[in-house]
């Protein structure tokens, strides 16, 4: 009878598989046979990419006459409107106010100091060399920072939070909500999935009544039900109060992102950690969330850049995002109803961070892969 000790190196040899043909490399093809076969390489792709260019033809000259070609790129609003383009003059004139909305302008190097230093935070955060306990205080301290410079508390005079406005404020609410709602979705999810009963009912009320109700009306809690909860009658700041209520909100729906991440990973994971005697919230920590949360990056970097659009909600309350300092740039007498010119810097720069973090996003799939295919 023949076994496998009897068959020399049938043990790491592994099964058989056979010669690849001669012309069956695994060459990757040149560009332009690829996109060749992407356009044009079914009657379907044909039609679609001929009505694609049909469009573009249709509406793309107009738009760069109008964009660049008769835009007005200096001068005054008289100026522009005895032109026919676009009056780019105006982003300029109201640049600072967009950015930086009603602050005082002889104090805009606070805000423009804030940017650079969420910026630079984004930034480190990005990169995985940097993700150890340093880059959490950093986050701490530079957020502290960010509020007192902002307030005047360490450079008087101070500023009232009713005059921020601006990128500030928007990337100052998104990363603050976003990096809290993180670990507190986690903790839902974990919970969501925990064998305590009432851990678990607790945890399912909260994710879906929150996400049942519309962001709108979280905001309209935040501002008028919010001051009642508090005892003695203390005023809590609106921007504070805001944040708070977003935090709240996000976290439901991360939670549930990351729950999908914990079901995709087999139950023989959890099995041979506890096999090897690792308690509960070391197997969490060292094993299953490590996996999870690499499953699910490019849903939370979807949601992260979801939540930085909806940011632009914070109107309905008062507090004047980029979205709305433009707005209000565009009511300005002197350069009355630009709202075309506003919107579309506006857009160009939500459009620079969401395309930034989809690319970040497909670069840290790799990277993760890459990594865990290293160890």
């Amino acid at each position: 009878m023949t076994t496998l000790d009897n068959i020399p190196g049938a043990l790491s040899r592994g099964p058989e598989t056979p010669e690849p043909e001669a012309g069956s490399r695994n060459v990757r093809l040149p560009l332009w046979r690829r996109l060749r076969a992407g356009l044009f390489g079914t009657p379907g792709n044909t039609a679609i990419t001929l009505a694609t260019l049909l469009a573009l033809a249709w509406t793309v000259p107009p738009f760069l006459r109008w964009a660049v070609i008769d835009a007005t790129w200096s001068g005054t609003s008289e100026e522009c409107a005895a032109a026919a383009g676009a009056c780019w003059a105006f982003v300029a004139a109201k640049f600072r106010f967009i950015s930086f909305a009603f602050y005082p302008p002889a104090l805009h190097w606070r805000p423009f100091l804030v940017v650079v230093l969420l910026l630079a935070l984004l930034a480190a955060t990005a990169l995985p060399r940097f993700w150890r306990r340093g880059l959490l205080l950093a986050w701490l301290a530079g957020i502290a920072a960010c509020w007192l410079l902002m307030a005047g508390t360490l450079t008087p005079p101070p500023v009232p939070s009713n005059q921020w406005g601006g990128l500030p404020v928007t990337l100052l609410v998104w990363t603050v909500c976003f990096g809290i709602a993180t670990p507190l979705a986690i903790g839902l999810a974990l919970a969501r999935r925990s064998d305590m009963r009432s851990v678990k009912v607790l945890a399912i009320a909260f994710i879906e009544l929150m996400r049942a109700i519309p962001m709108v009306a979280i905001l309209y809690v935040a501002m008028l039900i919010l001051p009642m909860a508090v005892p003695d009658g203390q005023l809590i700041d609106k921007t504070i109060r805001a944040m708070v209520m977003i935090t709240l909100f996000w976290s439901a729906y991360l939670a549930e992102v990351v729950r999908a991440g914990l079901q995709a990973i087999p139950p023989g994971q959890d099995e041979a950690a506890m096999a090897l005697g690792l308690g509960y919230w070391r197997r969490m920590q060292l094993v299953i969330l490590p996996q999870a949360l690499r499953t699910v990056v490019p849903a939370m970097v979807n949601l992260a850049i979801g939540f930085l659009l909806a940011t632009s909600l914070l109107a309905v309350i008062g507090i004047v995002d980029l979205l709305n300092a433009a707005r209000a740039a565009a009511t300005d007498p002197s350069w009355l109803g630009f709202y075309d010119e506003a919107y579309l810097f506006v857009a160009a720069i939500y459009f620079a961070f969401c395309f930034g973090g989809s690319r970040y996003s497909m670069w840290l799939e790799r990277y993760l892969g890459a990594a865990k295919e290293r160890g």
